[in-house]
């Protein structure tokens, strides 16, 4: 299904029976709304449910600007509004969740509930090797301008960064490689305590993306929030153990229907 915000042509997927809940389901990084496929599959047997291809993701159109995080959680605002979405539960992975914070923390939506699988949002502390490394870079960057001209200077400099960059860096666009430097950059720590809605938060413990400290860390801040921890599962925790996955959700969400 399609729909247009703010100009942008923004691909959703509708499923379910129309119920007194709907579930709006927001993707992670470099994937799109069919990423929660398998789970919508299951819910959608006793809820609305809904997801998302953020801007720039799946078959949606590419934002104009670099987006920031706020910019995509104003476009999930208005998705909402503009379909007149009433008890919405928000269940959001890594990217998704980042997404989910800065909406109910900072925009002030009030959603029925959260779920917050992997969720990105806490800024990762930095080893001393990783500043030592991003100091000579620093360095390396004017030198080459200095040496090589700004053109070959920044040529060199894009060709470094295309290399050790993320795989999500590496595979974004132009546009898009911008909007990764907003999120990834973001620390959303301070809305964290804003949120007053019973949140799940579930976590993969082998997860390396949004390690488990960034798990607990949001159940410390977060007043109405408890961790579910899938054993063995990775950053795609709703993947890697679906049944187990499915179980918890249920359990959270009963009396919802």
């Amino acid at each position: 299904m399609e729909i247009e915000i703010n100009n942008l042509k923004i691909n959703y997927i509708k499923e379910g029976p129309e119920t007194k809940t709907n579930i709006l389901f927001l993707h992670g990084w470099g994937t799109s709304a069919e990423s929660f496929r398998p789970v919508i599959n299951e819910m959608a047997k006793k809820f609305t449910t809904y997801a998302i291809d953020f801007p720039g993701f799946g078959e949606s159109e590419q934002p104009p600007t670099s987006y920031c995080v706020e910019d995509y959680s104003k476009l999930v605002l208005e998705f909402i509004n503009i379909l007149n979405l009433d008890n919405v539960i928000l269940v959001g992975h890594s990217f998704g969740g980042r997404v989910i914070i800065k909406l109910v923390g900072k925009l002030g939506y009030k959603p029925k509930k959260i779920i917050l699988v992997d969720s990105a949002g806490i800024k990762p502390k930095r080893t001393l090797k990783y500043r030592i490394k991003v100091g000579i870079f620093k360095i390396a960057k004017k030198l080459a301008k200095i040496f090589l001209g700004k053109k070959k200077g920044q040529e060199l400099i894009d060709k470094y960064k295309n290399k050790a960059g993320s795989t999500d860096y590496k595979n974004a666009d132009a546009v898009m490689k911008e909007v990764f430097k907003n999120v990834v950059n973001e620390d959303l720590t301070e809305y964290l305590p804003n949120i007053k809605a019973p949140t799940l938060l579930i976590w993969g413990e082998l997860d390396q993306d949004t390690p488990l400290a960034d798990a607990q860390k949001m159940e410390q801040l977060i007043d109405n929030a408890g961790l579910v921890v899938i054993k063995g599962a990775g950053h795609f925790s709703f993947l890697n153990n679906l049944p187990y996955f499915l179980v918890v959700v249920n359990k959270f969400l009963e009396g919802c229907e």
